[in-house]
């Protein structure tokens, strides 16, 4: 068995950004110089991963012709949907090219160069189902907030101006059984209404909470401060 195996979503549009990015997927957005994505490959390739399912979708071959199956010394593989699946069902069908049973799962849009061997250990150690990658935030609306006690996430909250909070980081360790096991009649869900925001009152998601700097780069004015919050903790070139 190989190291940790890791999903990155990178099947978006990016709408939002077309009309700073013209019709490149969004995970290819270019910052410094440098396809996001990059950014985040050479994050993760600090840590003992063995390979890396990109999972994609619109204009996937952009993706697959920059990258290829090797990252440095990190492997890639892709998981190309067939039609718009959603979080969900990306994660559930790109779950098919993984053998272990946990996985770390990513947001291709979002940089938080969260300690993945602390997150993982921590996933391990209390024999957790699902442990999320949680940030505080001041003086915000474009983010959900959640709740926690002690380390257990018991409640999701909508989108509203909050002065102090957490907010969900969109990096996950998860038991494939999580997912799985969890009965959905559609291929095409959203992971976070359909899954998280479903399974909260089971008391079953773990929450940690890290201080690295955080972005989303989903819209044009963060995406244009992409370059300087990856400045604050840059991994690599």
């Amino acid at each position: 068995m190989c190291g940790l195996e890791v999903i990155i979503l990178a099947g978006g549009l990016g709408s939002r950004l077309s009309g700073t990015i013209g019709d490149i997927p969004k995970p290819m957005a270019p910052v410094e110089g440098r396809p996001f994505l990059e950014y985040l490959f050479s994050w993760l390739e600090k840590y003992d991963v063995c390979k890396v399912i990109l999972s994609t979708g619109y204009k996937a071959e952009m993706i697959s012709d920059c990258f290829g199956p090797l990252y440095n010394n990190l492997p890639i593989e892709y998981a190309v949907e067939p039609e718009p699946l959603g979080t969900g069902g990306a994660i559930l069908f790109a779950l098919e090219k993984a053998q272990g049973d946990n996985v770390l799962i990513v947001n291709g849009d979002t940089w938080f160069p969260v300690d993945v061997g602390r997150l993982v250990l921590g996933h391990l150690e209390t024999n957790a189902s699902f442990t999320m990658a949680l940030k505080s935030m001041t003086d915000f609306s474009r983010y959900g907030t959640v709740e926690m006690e002690e380390d257990v996430v018991v409640r999701f909250n909508e989108k509203h101006q909050c002065s102090e909070g957490l907010i969900n980081g969109g990096i996950y360790v998860m038991n494939r059984f999580f997912l799985e096991s969890y009965a959905h009649t559609e291929r095409q869900f959203s992971f976070e209404t359909g899954i998280l925001e479903k399974r909260v009152t089971d008391r079953v998601i773990r929450g940690v909470v890290f201080d690295e700097p955080f972005i989303d780069i989903g819209v044009p004015e963060d995406y244009m401060r992409a370059g300087e919050v990856i400045k604050q903790k840059t991994i690599g070139k």
